[in-house]
């Protein structure tokens, strides 16, 4: 059970405040749209991507057993940090 809250409370913090929950908060504020639809088309969208990051792991941990997949998977979120980071400066000028 320790693995399971592990998981849950990394990814819950992960997702405190992100593009995503702000996106189905702005769908929700919206008066014509049902929050139960809000409600089960967001579930169902992070159940898809969290089956797919799942899946890719599995094949990642099978197919890149000699590198560490902690350090594959910091390298990615500095790379995706830097994407963003680079956007914010192109939009602002």
């Amino acid at each position: 059970m320790s693995a399971f809250f592990t998981v849950f409370l990394s990814v819950f913090l992960a997702e405190l405040g992100d593009k995503t929950q702000l996106a189905t908060l702005l769908f929700a504020a919206d008066g014509s749209r049902s929050k139960f639809v809000v409600f089960l088309a967001a579930s169902a969208a992070l159940l898809a991507t969290t089956a797919i990051a799942v899946l890719m792991g599995a094949a990642a941990e099978r197919h890149l057993t000699a590198l560490p997949l902690k350090l594959i998977a910091g390298i990615g979120f500095i790379a995706i940090g830097g994407f963003m980071v680079a956007q914010h400066f192109q939009t602002a000028a």
